[in-house]
Parts: structure tokens; C-alpha cells; sequence
């Protein structure tokens, strides 16, 4: 299955919920894969240097993500598994299962990761 297909379809199986406004608690240093990087507007080193440097992220905004839409699958696993619980208590309805969350895992550990 080509890479954007098989990204996609597990991006799909991740529940969503709503965070609390103004909240990035979860926004951290993360790692996606080159090829999702490649869709991402550029930053250039020294905002990725400060990002790292405050222990966030470089598409952090002043308004929350600036690529909500195409953020990578580490991001969307936040608060919806036991094993990246929101700090706020915010969850989905029906957490993941772990199934998809290991897929996803397995799915991380054969890309070239790079940090955000």
C-alpha cells in the first residue's frame, strides 16, 4: 500500500475529541516521518531551535497547531490511549484500540522519524 494511502487510513482510526481552548500541553518535541515533514511548510532551523529550546513545538501558533489538519499520527494519539493520557482529562468517547495503536507504532518504527 503506498505511504499516503496506508498514513491516511490510520489517521482515520484514531478517535478525535475536543481539547480545551488555549491548551498545548501535549505539544512537545515529536518526531514524524520524513515523508509527512515533506508536506509541512518549511521552518527554518533557528524557529526549529527555538521551538526545541522551549520544549515545543515549531507549528505551534499563537491561535494552537498551525497544521491541524496534516499533523502527524504522534499528535493524534495524544489523550486518546492510556499510554499518552491528556494531562487536562479530555478524552474520546471510546478510547483506541490497542490494535490500531500498536499498528500505528509499528507503522512509526519503519519510517525515518525526524524531530519537529
Amino acid at each position: 500500500m503506498p505511504y499516503d494511502r496506508k498514513i491516511e487510513r490510520l489517521r482515520q482510526r484514531i478517535p478525535s475529541f475536543t481539547c480545551i481552548v488555549g491548551c498545548h500541553d501535549c505539544c512537545g518535541p515529536v518526531t514524524a516521518s520524513a515523508e509527512e515533514v515533506a508536506r509541512l511548510p518549511i521552518k527554518t532551523e533557528e524557529e526549529h531551535a527555538t521551538a526545541l529550546a522551549e520544549l515545543s513545538c515549531p507549528y505551534l501558533g499563537k491561535n494552537g497547531c498551525e497544521v491541524y489538519n496534516e499533523r502527524p499520527p504522534i499528535c493524534r494519539l495524544f489523550g486518546t490511549t492510556p499510554r499518552l493520557l491528556c494531562p487536562n482529562g479530555k478524552r474520546p468517547v471510546y478510547m483506541i484500540d490497542t490494535r490500531t495503536e500498536d499498528e500505528i507504532h509499528a507503522f512509526l518504527k519503519q519510517t525515518r522519524q525526524v524531530l519537529l
